[in-house]
């Protein structure tokens, strides 16, 4: 049986569970219950506040687990990153009133800065010779400023809302954020053959974003021309049909290319084009 830490709330609770969803291993999202095990999988999760688990993976209580890479940073555990998973992403920033006349970073020197990241900003204030009081805080930061506990802040950006209804500008972007799958390094033989296989069905929802499974039929005298606009993952299917005149091909396009290929499909003579999204693809 693996253990794997999860967030126990907010967009990156919401954000695993979708992953383990779609990776077909099925757990139950009670808040009320610290553990739960996979009803399909050996997989077990214990939900924790997004701070506790760099520790609870670095000191075994978890074997893996899924977390911010701002977190993981600040805590500074020793615990093995796997894989960076590509979603919850956002940012770590220096942000000012906006009333305020921004001149560069020397601005915040002998200024009081709130943020619940301190180790972070420190080492970046360290680096770049500014200096200026570091005020932590748990909670909304973005409201020091407004009620004169600091002159800034330095906080996770997502959309940048948060910060306009505080009458704040983002002004430095010190690290980009993620969610990480970390592991504790002391797994044995049996988990590291259970992470494995989670990472195989992690790896073929990746391969699936943003793809569709495309299929039309196609006039033969036209056929090199229609394949030559195909981005195929090695080349496209080819199927012969009654009318020795027309064949069908079926392919894979990707979501960012698909309106453009499509026309060019269009042009060429392909007709009856059916699209079908894609839950799993395996390489």
């Amino acid at each position: 049986m693996l253990r794997i830490a999860v967030q126990s709330k907010g967009r990156l609770f919401d954000d695993t569970l979708h992953l383990l969803t779609e990776a077909d291993i099925k757990i139950s999202s009670n808040k009320r219950t610290l553990l739960v095990q996979s009803s399909n999988f050996p997989l077990e999760v214990l939900y924790l506040r997004d701070d506790d688990i760099p520790q609870s993976v670095a000191s075994g209580v978890a074997d893996i687990g899924i977390v911010g890479e701002n977190e993981f940073v600040e805590k500074g555990e020793d615990a093995q990153i796997i894989q960076r998973l590509g979603f919850s992403k956002c940012r770590l920033s220096l942000a000012i009133p906006k009333a305020q006349r921004y001149t560069g970073l020397q601005w915040f020197g002998g200024k009081k800065i709130a943020t619940s990241y301190p180790n972070i900003l420190r080492r970046f204030l360290n680096k770049k010779g500014i200096n200026a009081e570091i005020h932590e805080i748990t909670g909304s930061v973005e409201i020091s400023p407004g009620i004169g506990l600091a002159d800034g802040i330095f906080d996770i950006v997502s959309s940048g809302s948060t910060l306009i209804s505080n009458n704040l500008v983002e002004v430095e972007v010190v690290m980009q954020s993620e969610a990480l799958l970390i592991a504790n390094w002391n797994l044995d033989d049996e988990k590291h053959q259970i992470l494995n296989e989670m990472l195989f069905r992690f790896e073929a929802v990746k391969q699936a974003e943003d793809k569709k499974y495309v299929r039309m039929n196609a006039p033969k005298n036209r056929l090199q021309e229609i394949i030559s606009v195909l981005p195929g993952l090695k080349s496209p299917t080819i199927i012969p049909l009654a009318d020795e005149d027309w064949c069908s091909v079926h392919t894979v396009l990707d979501q960012k290319r698909f309106w453009e290929i499509i026309g060019k499909l269009k042009e060429m003579g392909a007709q009856g084009i059916l699209v079908t999204p894609i839950e799993k693809m395996i390489l």
